[in-house]
This record gives C-alpha cells, structure tokens and sequence, in this order.
C-alpha cells in the first residue's frame, strides 16, 4: 500500500446543465476542464498484496488484470496496432470474457510522459463513456440495423490498457473498486474535440498534436463528439493498483455495461463502471523512465 495525491472533480465548480460549454467539459487532446479540481490525499493498495479472499473481477469490483503477453512491443507503427494488435485485443477478450459474439475496437491512446508526446497520463479521476456516450459509439461505429438490434442485448464498453516497453511504475493508473462508488458521485461532461476539415475521413485516431496550454480555455474550433463522467470526492472510495504492472500485463476497465445495476433492465450486482486515474507514487525511485501505455477501447457484444 502506498498514500498519494488523487485529483476530483470540485462539486463546487459545477454547473448542472445539458447545454454545451456550460455543462462541464473537458479537451479530448490536452487535460484541461472548464469544472475545477480538488485534492484528496488517500491510500492505494496494491492487488498484488491485497488478502486472497479480496474478490476482484469486470463484474464485482470493475476491472480485472490478466498476465497476457502481446506480439506487439513498441506500439510505433500505427498500421501494426490497428492491424496487429487490434486481433490480439479482441482475441484476449473473447478468451476471458465467456459469451462475447462480437468485438468491435473503435479507438486507442498512447500516452508517453515525455514532454514531446501529445497524450500524457490523466491526473484526473474519470469514466471515459456515459450510457449515452456508449450507445452513440454503438450507433456511431456499426452499420445502423445492426446496430439497433445489437442495442437490444448486453452489450458493454471495456478499455484495454498495458504498459508499453517498461513496467508502469512512474505515474501507474489507480482505478477505484466500484463496489465503493455511489450514483451522485458521478458527474456528466461533455468531451470535445477539435473541428476537422469538411474531407476529414471522420476518424481521430493518429491525429494528436501537441495542444497550446495557453489556449486550453478557448473552444474555439471545438465541438461536442462525446460524454465522459467526472468524480467528485467520497470518503468511501477505495483505490488500487498494479505495482510496477509489466508490458506482458493487462488490466481491463469497464467503463459501460448495460446489465449493470442502475440500467434498465441491470443485474443487482454487476459493476457498472471503474473511476480510474493516473496518479504520482511518492515511493517511485528517482530515475524511473516515464511511464508509456495503450488503451484500446472496445464496444464488447453478449449471445
């Protein structure tokens, strides 16, 4: 276990609306939010240590980690990841996942923490997709019949994220068990991304560049493409994570399910989400290169 600083949305900043740029939002290509941000210093537990009878998995606590090498090691050729290592994603789901029909990868980040990459680890405690981000991947990522039909049965969105060429031991990912979490903790924002040119082929993928930090208050030229849940601070949360997890380790986040408690039709039980965040570990040797990962997001279909 170690103590470190976690950074929440600040209730106090928040506007409840659904109108664009008064809602709370944040930039898709550099971590900023109009909603302020408020510190809590907190205990994280390593799963590596926590007792055998601790229960974790997609369903119970909202994430699961897997000792699953991947072929891919560098994550430097773009066409390799979507090509290569889309199949081992997507293969890796339906072998731990049981009753998985269909995978469908819409997505995926690099971040390095080095002062040349565009996309850096987020220090801000967050849910990538609401249910209403969710379906409108489903419908924004399918053909449209198939969509709605697939709309129909238990579907769920689920962040892959590994380590990449080093084990994650500066700036490691936190995620906080869901059986800890409450509805009012969670906090609607609207996700923008920058305007693309009337040709654009509509894909964001591989198109980061390195955001002014001067102008990250500015809208201009930004729109609306997606909702995110911001975390504001609870006393009941409980914080874990993988020390020093390896590039040959995954961890799964879920981040929608639409058999979850609280949907309609959801199972009593079933996590319906996984708040996770960067975080700075005071215990971390000085020297440790920065830290490198992928997520790939993927919209995963049940039988």
């Amino acid at each position: 276990m170690t103590t470190a600083v976690f950074r929440y949305t600040d209730p106090a900043t928040i506007t409840d609306s659904e109108e664009p740029f008064i809602k709370p939002w944040s930039k898709v290509d550099i971590e900023y939010s109009s909603a302020g941000r408020t510190e809590r210093t907190l205990p994280v537990t390593n799963i590596r240590t926590a007792p055998a009878s601790q229960e974790f998995g997609i369903d119970v606590s909202g994430f699961a980690v897997h000792h699953a090498p991947a072929t891919e090691k560098e994550f430097t050729d773009e066409a390799a990841v979507r090509n290569g290592y889309y199949a081992e994603v997507e293969a890796l789901l339906r072998a731990k996942l049981p009753g998985v029909k269909k995978v469908t990868i819409f997505d995926h980040t690099i971040r390095r923490r080095s002062p040349t990459s565009p996309r850096q680890p987020v220090q801000l405690v967050h849910v990538d997709q609401t249910p209403r981000a969710a379906a409108a991947r489903v419908r924004r990522h399918l053909p449209a019949d198939e969509a709605e039909a697939l709309l129909q049965g238990r579907y769920q969105l689920i962040n892959v994220w590994r380590p990449i060429g080093h084990a994650a031991t500066d700036f490691p990912l936190a995620v906080i068990d869901w059986r800890t979490t409450k509805p009012e903790d969670l906090v609607k924002v609207d996700l923008l991304y920058p305007v693309r040119p009337p040709d654009d082929d509509g894909d964001d993928r591989g198109k980061e560049i390195l955001a002014d930090p001067a102008t990250a208050a500015d809208t201009t030229g930004y729109e609306v493409k997606g909702e995110t849940y911001g975390i504001v601070p609870s006393e009941s949360h409980r914080f874990y994570y993988v020390k020093d997890m390896t590039p040959d380790e995954v961890m799964f986040i879920k981040c929608f399910d639409s058999r979850s408690e609280g949907q309609p039709g959801g199972i009593e039980g079933v996590a319906a989400l996984t708040p996770h965040t960067a975080f700075d570990d005071p215990q971390t040797p000085a020297g440790t290169p920065g830290r490198q990962s992928i997520e790939v997001r993927c919209l995963v279909f049940y039988e």
